[in-house]
C-alpha cells in the first residue's frame, strides 16, 4: 500500500456494513488470484479486471460503468446444474462479493451442509418486508427479495427510502450455499475497514451509520489482505502427513511388525 513503512493513515470502522461503500476491490481480486489460481487478465489503459477459474468454469469481471452492474460473476452449465450468474453495483461493500468468492471456490463446499438464507436474515431480526418472500433489515434500508423458491434472488440496499446505494442479483439457478455466505455477511455486525482519503460514503447520516476513527500504520492495513491471502491458500494445501516413528521405535497401535 505504501513505499514507506511508518507511514500513517487514517482508517474507518463502518457499521452497518451494507452502507459502507464498494471498498478496496484487491480484497476480492488479489486472493482470487494467488490463493485460489484463478487467472488474471486486465485491460491496458483501462480499469476493467476479468479473472478465470483454473477449470474454465467461472468468470468474475470488473468492468466500471456509470450505467450498469460494476461486477458481474458467470458459471457455465454442467452435467449436474444449470448455467447461473451474478452481479453487484459499483457500492456493494467488496466483503460481501468476496463471502461468495471464497464459497465458490471452498475446496469443502460439497460436504458442507447449506443453511438458509432467510434463517440467516431472521436470525439477525429482519422482517417482512410487505411483499412475499421479501425481508428487510431492522434499520429499514436493506431488502432481500425471491418471487418463489424458482427464481432469482434480488437485494437492494436504500437510504432516504427512496435512494438506492447498491443492488445485487443472482439469477435462479445460483448455488444455495452462495446465496446463504452472501446473507451470512450481510447480517455480520463486524465494522467494515475503510481508508478515509479513499472512501466515499454513501451516507453520512449517524442516525443510520456508525464510524469510528483510528490512525494506524499503512503497513498494517496492506497486512490484513496478506493475511486473507494466507488463509485462503491454507484451504488448498494438503493436510500434513503423520510423523513416522522414530528407527527402533514399536508401532503404534493398529500397526503391524
Amino acid at each position: 500500500m505504501s513505499r514507506f513503512p511508518d507511514e500513517r493513515i487514517v482508517v474507518d470502522y463502518v457499521a452497518p456494513r451494507h452502507l459502507a461503500g464498494g471498498g478496496d476491490p484487491t480484497w476480492i481480486t488479489v486472493p482470487l488470484h494467488r490463493a485460489c489460481g484463478w487467472s488474471l487478465e486486465h485491460e491496458p489503459l483501462t480499469p476493467s479486471v476479468g479473472l478465470t477459474s483454473p477449470d474454465q468454469k467461472a468468470l468474475l469481471r470488473l468492468e466500471p460503468d456509470p450505467d450498469s452492474q460494476w461486477w458481474t460473476l458467470h458459471h457455465t452449465a454442467e452435467p449436474a446444474a444449470p448455467a447461473w450468474d451474478a452481479s453487484f453495483g459499483a457500492r456493494t461493500p467488496v466483503e460481501f462479493i468476496a463471502a461468495v468468492t471464497d464459497a465458490l471456490t471452498d475446496p469443502a463446499a460439497d460436504t458442507a451442509a447449506t443453511p438458509d438464507p432467510y434463517h440467516i436474515l431472521r436470525q439477525a431480526d429482519w422482517t417482512p418486508a410487505g411483499i412475499r418472500n421479501g425481508l428487510v433489515s431492522p434499520d429499514g434500508t436493506a431488502f432481500l427479495h425471491r418471487a418463489d423458491e424458482a427464481s432469482a434472488w434480488f437485494a437492494t440496499v436504500m437510504v432516504n427510502g427512496s435512494r438506492i446505494v447498491w443492488h445485487a442479483h443472482f439469477s435462479e439457478h445460483t448455488p444455495p450455499r452462495l446465496i446463504a455466505a452472501f446473507t451470512a455477511s450481510l447480517t455480520d455486525p463486524t465494522p467494515v475497514a475503510r481508508v478515509v482519503d479513499t472512501w466515499r460514503p454513501p451516507t453520512l447520516n449517524p442516525r443510520l451509520v456508525t464510524r469510528t476513527q483510528v490512525g494506524m500504520r499503512a503497513a498494517l492495513v496492506a497486512f490484513a489482505l496478506e493475511d486473507r491471502v494466507h488463509t485462503l491458500s491454507t484451504r488448498h494445501a494438503p493436510p500434513a502427513a503423520p510423523p513416522s516413528a522414530p528407527p527402533g521405535q514399536p508401532p503404534g497401535p493398529g500397526r503391524s511388525r
